[in-house]
């Protein structure tokens, strides 16, 4: 008889997205990056309380940075934690990773963009977008493309 120690997971791994970013970006490379997180944190993550709407990394004395994810504390938080839902969070990257973003971020003119927070085997983990920004008819033409995929769509369900 096998033993099955797997134990199903009730739901999705995703705990944030960025959205904007694909609005806003051309995301041409995506890293995943671990996440240096305090107790409070990690219980604010697995009650889906975080939001990277407005947040960025940033390349700091050769170390990555998240700044300006937002993660709300529970109501349960300890009252001897002073909890800063916008701290600044360190990013865990290889060398050889940290060192070709650097160069891709000082040289050839990209920024780094967190488009996605989410669980992997138990640990919170951040996809970052290597990414330029899109100019203002970049978006429309982007946005045209969208509702011509939409309307096509909708004109083959109509034949069919």
């Amino acid at each position: 008889m096998a033993k099955s120690s797997k134990k199903k997971s009730s739901g999705s791994n995703t705990i944030a997205l960025n959205k904007k970013a694909g609005h806003d970006y051309h995301i041409e490379q995506r890293i995943e990056a671990g996440l240096c997180l305090l107790g409070w944190e990690v219980k604010s993550l697995r009650a889906g309380r975080a939001q990277l709407k407005e947040s960025y990394v940033k390349i700091l004395h050769a170390e990555a940075f998240l700044i300006g994810a937002h993660v709300s504390p529970l109501n349960s938080a300890s009252t001897h934690v002073t909890t800063d839902p916008t701290r600044t969070r360190k990013l865990l990257l290889k060398r050889g990773e940290l060192d070709r973003l650097i160069g891709q971020t000082e040289r050839a003119g990209y920024t780094l963009v967190p488009t996605a927070m989410y669980w992997k085997r138990g640990m919170a983990k951040l996809e970052i977008g290597l990414a330029k920004g899109k100019k203002l008819h970049d978006k429309r033409a982007t946005e045209k493309d969208r509702d011509w995929q939409r309307e096509k769509a909708r004109l083959v369900r109509a034949h069919d």
